[in-house]
């Protein structure tokens, strides 16, 4: 497993941008760094999850709007998978709204084309360290309901750990393995913003109620 802070080795990259012309220049821009390694490029959202299932890669930069699937709904898909790349939006935004969804499906960072090339390729790079790039986002706004950025298989995981299942009994009932549990839960606490399943259950039960759940209380 490559280590994130190995900065030898080139950081392997997939592209989907559904502009023959964009992802010309993209690919061009890729080729040349020696900091990265090209691996696919493709005009869909479909061909883009059917690459990097076939060929994994440390980071996918893609276009909000990608045919047929889109950008939202590919980023929600990988999210589920263990392996999957670390997102990239990069595209057009007039009207403000995508960083903000962008990083509520799960994306890693998101980069307007109006900037500079060399801020993709930066925030590719910090991506690939493990690290979350966006422009100034009104951080109250994002976390106003953190459970609606749960997948299905964690917000489904939460309501059974609502129930006091172990996570034997977890692994037993979704017919994952225990460390497929652990890291969905991982996850999960991450997103709600608390440490322990008591404090994810409180979370819960709170939400549920309406009454403020606060993370860490």
């Amino acid at each position: 497993m490559q280590q994130l802070d190995d900065k030898s080795a080139p950081i392997a990259v997939s592209l989907a941008d559904p502009n023959p012309l964009v992802l010309s220049a993209m690919s061009e821009i890729f080729d040349r760094d020696p900091r990265f390694s090209l691996v696919a490029t493709t005009a869909t959202a479909e061909g883009f999850l059917g690459a990097v299932m076939r060929v994994p890669v440390k980071v996918g930069v893609i276009d909000w709007n990608l045919p047929a699937l889109g950008g939202q709904k590919l980023i929600e898909v990988l999210r589920e998978q263990p392996h999957a790349p670390r997102l990239v939006v990069y595209g057009d935004d007039p009207r403000g709204d995508v960083p903000r969804l962008a990083m509520l499906a799960g994306a890693a960072g998101f980069v307007a084309r109006t900037t500079p090339v060399e801020k993709l390729l930066e925030t590719c790079r910090a991506v690939a360290q493990g690290q979350m790039v966006f422009p100034f986002l009104d951080i109250r706004e994002l976390k106003a309901d953190p459970i609606q950025s749960l997948t299905r298989r964690e917000r489904a995981l939460l309501e059974a750990l609502s129930k006091g299942l172990t996570n034997r009994e977890l692994a037993r009932d979704f017919a994952i393995s225990a460390n497929t549990v652990k890291f969905h839960l991982s996850n999960l606490f991450e997103k709600l913003g608390v440490t322990s399943r008591a404090q994810a259950i409180a979370f819960y039960y709170a939400a549920r109620l309406g009454a403020p759940a606060r993370p860490g209380d």
